[in-house]
Formats: C-alpha cells, structure tokens, sequence
C-alpha cells in the first residue's frame, strides 16, 4: 500500500506541481490549500505525512503543525517555508516539526526527506512481509481517525523493545492490539504468550509465571516451567495486571529488573529474554493511591502508554465490524447471509455497547446463528440488543389501525349493538355501518350469547 502524503499550500502552481512530483514517486496524495481544509480532511481519514507551506491564508503552517499534534503527535509534519520565515520554521522543529525546506527546493532532496520521515512510522526490515502488506495488523479492522492514530503510534513502539501499558474498557481488545504489536515486532517470530492476572487464584500465579521444580509444594509432581521461560525471546503479555496481588507485585519487579526467574522451590535462577506488554481496566493511579499498586512496578511497565477508544468512540468501524464477524460467523454456521438490513446497521451502530467489540461479536453470533433470511433484519439484532421491538408506521396506517381497535372496543363495550356504539361513537348509524363494512367487522360476533344474522 502506497504512503498517503497531505499537501498543504495556497500557490495552485506549486501543489500542482508537488502533487505530480509526488504521484510519480509512487504516493497516495491529497492537496489542499487551507489549513482549515487539511484539518476537514485529517477528520476523515488519517495520511501518513503532512507538506505544508508555512504561509497560509488564515491559519498559517504552524498553527496547523500546533492541531495536528495536539490529535495526531505521532504524524510527521515537514514544513514548506520562504527564507523571510526560516525562524518561524527552525523554531518550529524544536517543538516537534519533523524538518524544514526551503523555497526554491531541490527535488531530489525533497523525495529524500519525506522517505526518511516516512520511516520513522515505518516496521523495520525484520518484517518485511508486515512492511508490504500491514499483515501485523490484520485482526484490528477499522477505519476511524482515532484507531487510525493509535496503530501509528503501535507501529512505532512495536520497533522498541519498551514495555508497553495498554489501557481500555473490557471488551476493547487489548489483548488483539498486544499481539499486533509482537507481529510488528523483531520478536514476531517468538512466542507471544497472555496470562489473564485476575484469573489465576493468587496461590498458583507465581508457579504460572515463574515455574516450579518438582515436591516444591503439595502437588508439584515434576518440574513446571513458567510463562517466562515459556515467553523467552518473545513477548509476555500479563492481561488485567491491576488485579495481580501486591506480595507478588514484588517478585515481577525483581524479575523485570534482574531479568531472571527463579523458579518455586528453586535455587539457581534462570535468565530470560521476554518483553513485557500489560494491560489493564483498571485506574493505576487511583490503585497506587489506595496502597494496592506498587509505583516503582507502575513505572517499570508504563515506559510506554496506548489507550484503547471504547467502540462508542469509534462508531463508523461499527458497520465494518459487525460485517467481519458476519463473514466469519456465516461460515462457521454454515448459513447463507450476506449482510445487514439498512436498518439493522442503523440500530447496531447507535447501541451504547457498554461491553465494546467484545459484545458486539457476541450480538453478531448470536443474530447469524438464528437468521433464517440472506439478510439480517432489525428484530433480530433488537432482539440480540435486548431492545423492545418497535414497529413505525405510516400515518395512514396507524390511522386505520386505531380506527378498526377502537370500533372493536365500541363492540365489545356494547355487547355488538350498533345502536349503541354508533351512539357512543357520535356517528348515526349508517355512517357507522360503513366504518364496520370497511374494516370487515361483523357486529353479531361480539354479542355474548354468540353470533347471530343481522
């Protein structure tokens, strides 16, 4: 997949000519020439580098270089500048410009300079088949800015051996962007192995993790190697590490720090060679607050911190999702859908989701498992919801629906007098006749003694 550029310049001329200069090296590219239409654009789809002049009208280069890096500060931004403005522009690298060139530039130069600053977000060549097709990140489907600017920010870290925090609801998919990153990674060809923290009962996580040797307590009836040694060149991933308790929050920080395990009832330590993601739903800071969190063990894993958005934060990926799981659910169940109503998709994208991509595969399974129609219709995916069917009607209708419930109610009412309803009614009885006829109802059916001729 070609890099998408952003170009930003008012000199029609000169975007023209950068734009070709730009197509013909092989990028995706966008011109603009406003800040405020690049900012229009950067809210619906996210390039890989921004080219702007500095001397815009309105809002000028860098106050658009301020915008982007307050939304995306892992885009690398390379400003156009005059010699009148070369302060503005050197000024402007030191508060995170990627570079500066100067009118008249050399084309060559210019190619060079984006390649390398492209680079920066790019997987080095460990992983080359990642750099040509974004295999590393296969499992995360979406196409919203804020996922967008996230998996930048991912594929920067994964080049780093840095210990990566992963924050998010439950249901975001932590766990899938962790081992997005491993691919990423020069470990990818390692192993990448989660332990859920808060699902392992406390008296057997430090044999999980660290191992045990054989009669080190009741049960252990041979050597056990742990996570670690099992994770060794690749990636532990230590899931919900919020809820890992404090007495062996100790032991992972002298492991982290030591880079040996030693093993339940052991004596000689091993070395390990693992990189350490975690994740967590937790509020770290309001736990190391409380006494239930260690600081210095805080500090060891939060070198790097990447927030999952809720799937409400995210609600155009939604439509892409629930049509993924569809896909995939379709052949698991073997049926034959095709896709959602339009209806269905409104519904499903407005859910408030409160257990995130996590419930909505849920919701999705649970509408392809019953569909019985190529496409998905909105009572099914209300009844997944949990949402009370509502049926709209047009206004002629509901006009004719009251019409014939409220005739009926008038029968019942009057023991199937028409004298009598008509009265109740306001009608006479001719008028009231021709109501009966036109929604087919029979006065004799509603007399208690059972129907009779009329």
């Amino acid at each position: 997949m070609s890099a998408h550029v952003l170009l930003v310049d008012d000199d029609p001329d000169l975007l023209r000519l950068l734009s070709m200069r730009l197509t013909a090296a092989g990028y995706r590219v966008t011109a603009v020439e406003s800040a405020e239409a690049a900012l229009s654009h950067l809210a619906m789809e996210r390039p890989q580098l921004v080219l702007s002049d500095v001397q815009l009208p309105g809002k000028d280069g860098l106050a658009l270089f301020d915008a982007i890096r307050a939304k995306h500060p892992s885009l690398p931004v390379i400003l156009l500048t005059a010699h009148g403005t070369i302060p503005d522009a050197v000024e402007a690298t030191s508060r995170g410009v990627y570079t500066y060139l100067t009118k008249p530039f050399n084309g060559k130069a210019l190619l060079e300079t984006i390649g390398q600053a492209l680079a920066l977000g790019s997987p080095t060549d460990h992983s080359k088949s990642a750099s040509a097709n974004e295999s590393w990140r296969e499992a995360i489907v979406s196409r919203s800015n804020v996922m967008a600017e996230l998996l930048a920010e991912a594929k920067l870290v994964a080049g780093s051996d840095a210990s990566v925090l992963i924050r998010g609801e439950s249901g975001s998919g932590k766990e899938v962007l962790a081992q997005a990153i491993h691919r990423a990674s020069p470990r990818a060809s390692h192993p990448f192995v989660a332990v859920n923290c808060g699902a392992i009962p406390e008296s057997l996580l430090e044999s999980e993790l660290f191992g045990h040797i054989k009669g080190a307590f009741t049960g252990a009836v041979a050597n056990h190697a742990g996570l670690f040694q099992a994770a060794n060149g690749g990636t532990l991933f230590l899931d919900e590490i919020g809820d890992m308790p404090v007495a062996l929050q100790v032991k992972l920080l002298r492991v982290l720090q030591e880079r040996v395990v030693r093993p339940v009832g052991a004596s000689q330590a091993i070395p390990i060679d693992v990189r350490i993601m975690s994740a967590t739903h937790r509020d770290l800071d309001a736990a190391m607050a409380e006494g239930e969190f260690r600081e210095d063990l805080y500090y060891r894993l939060n070198v790097v911190s990447l927030t999952l958005p809720t799937l409400a934060e995210r609600r155009e990926d939604i439509p892409l999702l629930a049509n993924h799981f569809l896909a995939k659910l379709a052949l698991k169940y073997n049926k034959r859908v095709n896709g959602f109503a339009p209806e269905a998709i409104k519904a499903l994208a407005t859910a408030p989701w409160p257990g995130n991509v996590r419930q909505l595969h849920n919701v999705v399974e649970q509408v392809s498992a019953l569909a019985t129609t190529p496409l998905i219709p909105l009572a099914l995916v209300q009844r997944a919801l949990r949402v009370p069917s509502v049926e709209v009607l047009t206004f002629t209708e509901a006009r004719l629906r009251f019409e014939r419930e409220y005739l009926v109610d008038l029968l019942k009412l009057t023991d199937g007098s028409v004298a009598d309803a008509a009265r109740l009614a306001g009608r006479n009885r001719t008028e009231f006749y021709r109501l009966l006829q036109k929604h087919g109802l029979t006065p004799g059916v509603f007399r208690a003694d059972g129907p009779v001729a009329e």
